[in-house]
């Protein structure tokens, strides 16, 4: 069940569901996305949690408010406060997306808030050549920036999401189009989504990095660079699988995931 929550200027969606250590998820950008469209599938096999799943501002239920800031610094500042609200003084963060640049900015400003990180193709550093933009970020500007957007566009979105294209289901489209209607982005494009690369440093989480190998909208070539700049970070690569490591391959997911809250590495540090 989704409830609202007053973060000071803003009001935040979100879903509270489970019990024991907290997770806050951090959903992607892409149109239509909000968290229980990004992450409803997968708390099952995190019900042993409290679970706190946002709608980041201006996504889901969660209406932007104005701001001239840095999409990522904005919202970072938002869950943390709403963290506070909630009684959450730290907590894992896990993050695809955007919602990894987000989740990364608290990492970097507040680490006595955050436990573990996990971060799915995470946003927010670019690759010194960048743009050109890959497809599937040319894809979600293109589609942000369409005054009525249409359903064959959000296909071809989705269809890009996931190297498996039988997982883009007509109800799976349905579903983002109609999200995506209802709370559709005014943004420059591209975002104004800010640069966290100089700050990288700053994290002292634990942070594991899941990629899949096939990602067609924020590439694994530009994880080296995050994986250098964190210095207790881990990168773990799925194969035939693209943006939506968490959709696409859910149980493995899960299972790593799982794996590296409870203290595990679940891949071969760096150095």
């Amino acid at each position: 069940m989704t409830s609202t929550l007053d973060v000071g200027d803003a009001r935040l969606a979100y879903t509270d569901a489970g019990s024991g250590r907290p997770i806050v998820w951090l959903h992607g950008s892409g149109p239509g996305a909000s968290g229980m469209s990004n992450f409803g599938g997968n708390l099952p096999a995190f019900e042993d949690y409290r679970n706190i799943v946002i709608d980041l501002p201006g996504w889901g239920q969660s209406p932007r408010p104005e701001t001239e800031e840095p999409l990522i610094f904005h919202a970072a500042e938002r869950v943390c406060r709403a963290m506070t609200a909630l009684g959450i003084e730290r907590a894992h963060l896990v993050g695809n997306s955007y919602g990894g640049a987000v989740a990364m900015r608290i990492a970097m400003r507040y680490p006595e808030r955050v436990d573990r990180l996990v971060l799915m193709a995470p946003g927010g550093v670019l690759p010194a050549d960048a743009p050109p933009w890959p497809i599937g970020l040319e894809r979600l500007f293109a589609y942000m920036a369409a005054a009525n957007p249409s359903r064959e566009a959000m296909a071809e979105f989705v269809r890009l999401m996931v190297f498996d294209e039988s997982l883009a289901t007509e109800a799976l489209i349905d579903e983002r189009y109609e999200s995506s209607l209802r709370a559709h982005p005014e943004l420059p494009i591209p975002p104004n989504f800010g640069d966290l690369t100089p700050d990288l440093g700053l994290i002292s989480a634990s942070t594991l990095l899941v990629w899949g190998q096939e990602d067609q909208t924020v590439p694994l070539t530009w994880a080296p660079r995050i994986l250098e700049g964190i210095p207790n970070a881990v990168l773990r690569v799925l194969p035939n699988c693209r943006h939506w490591v968490q959709y696409e391959r859910a149980h493995e997911f899960n299972r790593i995931v799982r794996e590296f809250l409870q203290g595990g590495t679940p891949a071969v540090p760096k150095g």
